[in-house]
């Protein structure tokens, strides 16, 4: 067979038992992430617990649209990597206010929802441009800091998870690890499919644990329904007010520059670097996704780090499995007994996983960043080391601005974005401009020919 007709590894069709496997795979990563928006943003407004539900689901209907649209493109539309679409936790603090305005209410946040998604598909674009600003160098510390960002995440799971009152339990920590040990045990000595699911298993491996612990909880199983559809507006038409729009759309900026990082870290991790195209399509469905959640009473959408790592773990890089998680996440939005069931597992089960996969993505960001020339050009140095240190000031330092503006919040409290904003800028003072470019390797040298992208396994 010629190179030209060899099917590039993020476009190979799996069979379909393997499919499912892996889709459920990265839908139960996300999962507990994916629910934690409707769940406090129904909290802080104080609703029911019927309507409440009724979010998770509309929220869930609305990640698997948006992952599909993602993953197998539609004109303009869609970055067609293996990228897992959810709703944005950097919205959730405008999202309280707007919501707890009065008169605003859930209608009050959907409307500005529409209206940012709208305004920031048409600034896509321009976004897409700065992609000349992110060489080797500033893309390493981008994907470094995200990997430095949600490697707590994964060590709160461990724990039991945030707001937990018995978080920290020995019990916790030790299933966790023997998740964990479980998941290398695969790795190391199991070869083939089963090889590739060794996140899954050892969610199964803790699951069970945790079931014989006592510590698996199905209330609210017997109640869910089979079947709920979910329709648009269902809380009533949705209410525009300017600066709660203006709000959600300076957060939609961010949340491009976030995901933006995140695609160049996918497109290191399958072997097909991201051009300023395909992340233009990518950002486009960013905020496609978010009018589509507004109309379908949801949130702001944007592609979920935690799976990227899980690409690097398993090394299965098609797409399609991602079509197939959008596919699962659809069902679970339409049928709330699975979704209850999913809800099921415990947080801690995860922690063992999520260790493994977040810190796959800050390895990644290690991996770029060895690549850069530190002996002939001693910026370099500067640029790394501040840069991280910028990202880590929300981690280690929480109250850290808390003396500032709260208009600012999205910005200041994102480690990515202060990483993102720091190595852009040092870059360009130490460096300039056309070295950036040429240095850059996503200009020119990320136009790819089909040839050059059909590389087999």
């Amino acid at each position: 067979m010629s190179e030209n007709h060899t099917v590039h590894p993020v476009d190979e069709k799996l069979p379909l038992g393997q499919l499912f496997t892996l889709g459920l795979q990265h839908v139960l990563v996300m999962y507990a992430g994916a629910v934690a928006v409707p769940l406090i943003i129904g909290g802080a407004l104080h609703l029911p617990k019927e309507q409440i539900a009724f979010l998770i689901s509309a929220d869930l209907f609305c990640c698997g649209v948006v992952t599909l649209l993602q993953c197998i493109g539609v004109g303009r539309f869609g970055i067609r990597l293996p990228v897992i679409m959810a709703v944005t936790f950097a919205a959730v603090g405008p999202m309280v206010a707007i919501g707890t305005n009065p008169g605003m209410g859930l209608q009050g946040i959907f409307g500005a929802t529409i209206a940012a998604g709208l305004i920031s598909l048409c600034l896509v674009p321009l976004v897409g441009k700065i992609i000349r600003f992110f060489p080797p160098l500033v893309t390493g510390i981008v994907i470094t800091s995200i990997g430095l960002s949600i490697i707590g995440v994964g060590i709160n799971w461990a724990a039991g998870g945030k707001g937990n009152p018995d978080f920290g339990n020995p019990v916790y920590l030790a299933t966790s690890l023997a998740v964990l040990i479980f998941i290398l045990l695969i790795t190391r000595y199991v070869k083939g499919f089963f090889s590739n699911i060794a996140v899954l298993l050892g969610m199964v491996f803790g699951f069970v644990i945790a079931l014989l612990l006592g510590k698996v909880s199905f209330d609210g199983l017997a109640q869910a329904a089979w079947f709920a559809p979910i329709m648009p507006f269902q809380f009533g038409l949705p209410k525009f007010e300017l600066w709660s729009v203006l709000t959600l759309t300076v957060v939609m900026l961010i949340t491009f520059i976030e995901s933006m990082g995140m695609f160049l870290a996918l497109g290191e991790l399958v072997d097909r670097p991201v051009d300023q195209k395909a992340l233009v399509r990518g950002l486009n469905v960013d905020a496609l996704g978010t009018v589509i959640g507004g109309l379908f009473n949801t949130f702001p959408h944007t592609s979920f780090s935690q799976n990227i790592g899980l690409v690097g773990i398993t090394g299965v890089r098609s797409r399609w499995v991602g079509v197939m998680a959008g596919a699962i996440l659809l069902a679970f939005g339409l049928v709330p007994k699975m979704s209850v069931l999913v809800a099921s597992i415990p947080t801690f089960v995860l922690g063992g996983a999520g260790i493994v996969m977040f810190g796959m993505v800050l390895a990644t960001g290690i991996k770029i960043l060895g690549k850069v020339d530190y002996s002939s050009n001693r910026y370099n140095m500067y640029i790394v080391a501040i840069s991280l240190g910028m990202a880590m000031i929300p981690t280690v330092s929480p109250e850290f601005f808390h003396q500032m503006p709260k208009a600012l919040a999205p910005l200041l409290h994102s480690g990515i974005l202060l990483a993102t904003l720091s190595a852009v800028a040092l870059n360009l003072y130490f460096n300039g401009a056309k070295e950036s470019v040429a240095e850059g390797g996503h200009g020119e040298a990320l136009e790819m020919t089909p040839k050059a992208q059909a590389v087999s396994h």
